[in-house]
């Protein structure tokens, strides 16, 4: 066993273990424990400087992965994919694949995942499984078939496809530009794809012909529920208690209720004002399920007619023509998520009720108050009713991702130079006229120069907790490898592995990393991995190459947990699946990718 390092090594360590930590526990959000990691690395080594062999840390070291060159073209190609998604580029994709399913559905199930892991090479997975998952419910539903069997493959499909190049996932940017740090010659866009092609076949084979075997019927999460909602009014008479009330006494009355227009007399309608007041003779019109109607009705001694202005009664009840159900699925760059329905006055800008929500995760804050008033997070499912127009709108805004499919995805004439911009980014950084970074903050002006994005599109498409956590990591990783602590954990391995051929070593760590990725965030599991890696390669002698795209390759394995990746929550949610099936599925994928890469790259290295 190696000798114990010195003291700063070991709270870096110690720091590192309470991060894996605290990244897995659901009730701190991410953001907030990155925080507090960073704030511990900052004020421990202000209050303990280190200074050993002419390496001194200072406390705004680790302040510099913010002004990082990975963190830059990860925020870059987050927008430039921002643009994609937003005005619809792939649309006409999305258009082509639903008819081919109609065609020939199991033809066309192969051609949706090759599609999904070749555009998850260049793009973000994430907008490229909100394009994939309308599509894929609407054919299920018209085929009359269970989307539970096409959904997770088809998103584990798109991780796949993100391992190719060096841009397709964050964690291959982060640890190829760690690994030029450390000295290492940089990797080009294409240099471990062959690799990864190789035993992608394998394992879209499995999702093609495997993967729907093991998966039971899942039913699509509220698609058959509950209440219809109807538009209707509220005639306030003189012995109302609403009469002579403000606005704001009558909604606390009345708790719940969404009122869409005031009328007054023959044509004018009244502002929604607070302070404005009711009198006798005003309409109220109102929307949501007849109980909840007849709740209001009560509580304002108010009379209830139906939007035709027919008495509503047991001869007479509520009719609803055009309305339609829709599940809306809370994404990391919707205008709901970190927020409430009230605080967001959905009803009032979409027209939509929401009538119930399902939670990907479960939380203290499900089951407790009104829906309204729960903060929703990524991955949450709203079921949502309203008319066919309202709905229409909703998803040409591109904001949310709704899964009803009667209508195409957003397009907009600006599709093509979106399209444009984001394969002359792509071809620039591929043939190497100019750095990854560079070709990204060129496509993210373009983006804005052409308007195919607002600054409020943009301001959207960055995620605080990739910000954080990608920072945090490089914080770590610096510590690490500056305090000797990445040699020690090195060390480690190498002797714990004693005795045992270098291709299992190898093997070993891709496992290791791979199951990491399935417990925290797949970019600190990297990012603190690559330095050991490079540490173990430096003390067998051996290239460190292999086993820096051993990182890569076992970080992207976030096939078997629901919370390994942010799109696994979208497909969680949307495919009404359980935590069991991602197990079912994603472990054997897992075990078949780190078998097939590591015969691949003892092959390539010849080690």
């Amino acid at each position: 066993m190696p000798p114990l390092p010195e003291p700063h090594a070991l709270a870096v360590m110690l720091l590192v273990a309470v991060a894996f930590v605290l990244f897995t526990r659901e009730k701190i959000q991410l953001e907030t424990s990155s925080l507090l990691i960073l704030i511990a690395l900052v004020v421990g080594f202000e209050a303990f400087p280190y200074q050993r062999d002419g390496v001194t840390l200072h406390a705004e070291d680790f302040f510099l992965g913010f002004g990082h060159e990975a963190l830059i073209t990860i925020c870059a190609l987050m927008i430039v994919g921002k643009g994609m998604e937003t005005t619809g580029a792939l649309q006409p994709l999305a258009a082509l694949l639903a008819r081919l399913w109609t065609a020939s559905p199991r033809l066309s199930f192969l051609t949706t995942l090759l599609v999904g892991a070749v555009f998850s090479a260049f793009l973000n997975n994430t907008p490229i499984v909100v394009m994939l998952l309308p599509v894929l419910i609407g054919v299920s539903i018209r085929a009359k078939q269970a989307a539970s069997g096409i959904l997770l493959p088809m998103g584990l499909a798109t991780l796949l496809g993100g391992m190719a190049t060096t841009i397709g996932t964050s964690t291959n940017l982060l640890v190829v530009s760690i690994a030029v740090d450390l000295g290492l010659p940089r990797f080009g866009m294409f240099d471990f794809a062959l690799p990864v092609a190789a035993a992608g076949v394998i394992g879209l084979l499995y999702l093609w012909l495997v993967a729907p075997r093991l998966l039971p019927e899942r039913k699509l999460l509220l698609s058959d529920s509950s209440q219809r909602v109807f538009d209707a009014q509220l005639n306030i008479n003189e012995d109302s208690f609403a009469h002579g009330k403000t606005v704001e006494e009558v909604l606390a009355a009345a708790d719940g209720m969404t009122v869409i227009s005031i009328a007054r007399g023959e044509g004018l309608t009244l502002t929604r004002r607070a302070k404005a007041k009711l009198l006798a003779g005003d309409r109220l019109r109102v929307r949501d399920t007849p109980q909840r109607l007849k709740e209001f009705e009560r509580a304002l001694g108010a009379t209830l007619y139906d939007a035709g202005d027919a008495l509503v009664s047991e001869d007479h009840p509520l009719a609803a023509d055009d309305q339609q159900l829709a599940e809306i699925v809370i994404t990391e760059n919707s205008r709901l998520h970190h927020t409430t329905l009230r605080r967001a006055r959905f009803a009032e800008h979409t027209g939509l009720v929401v009538l119930a929500l399902h939670r990907a995760r479960r939380s203290r804050a499900e089951g407790k108050g009104a829906i309204r008033d729960i903060v929703l997070q990524a991955g949450d499912v709203l079921l949502a009713q309203g008319g066919a127009e309202s709905l229409a709108a909703l998803k040409q805004r591109g904001k949310f991702l709704v899964l009803d499919a009667t209508t195409d995805v957003p397009h907009t004439r600006k599709a093509p130079l979106a399209l444009g911009i984001m394969f002359l980014v792509v071809a620039v950084a591929a043939t190497g006229l100019a750095p990854i970074v560079v070709a990204a903050l060129a496509g993210m002006g373009l983006m804005l120069l052409t308007k195919c994005i607002t600054w409020d599109d943009a301001a959207g498409a960055l995620s605080t907790q990739v910000i954080l956590i990608v920072a945090v990591s490089l914080a770590l990783g610096l510590a690490l490898m500056k305090t000797g602590g990445a040699d020690y954990l090195a060390q480690l391995y190498v002797a714990g592995a004693s005795g045992l051929p270098n291709p299992v070593i190898l093997s070993g760590l891709m496992l290791l990393m791979g199951v990491l990725t399935n417990i925290v965030s797949n970019n600190a599991a990297a990012v603190i991995g690559t330095p050991i890696a490079v540490s173990i390669a430096t003390q067998l002698g051996l290239p460190p190459a292999p086993f820096v795209l051993a990182v890569i390759f076992g970080a992207n394995m976030s096939f078997a947990t629901p919370m390994a990746y942010k799109t696994n929550l979208l497909i969680f949610s949307a495919g009404g699946y359980k935590f069991s099936d991602f197990l079912r599925v994603g472990t054997p994928l897992l075990l078949i990718m780190w078998i097939a890469l590591s015969f691949l790259l003892v092959w390539q290295y010849q080690l």
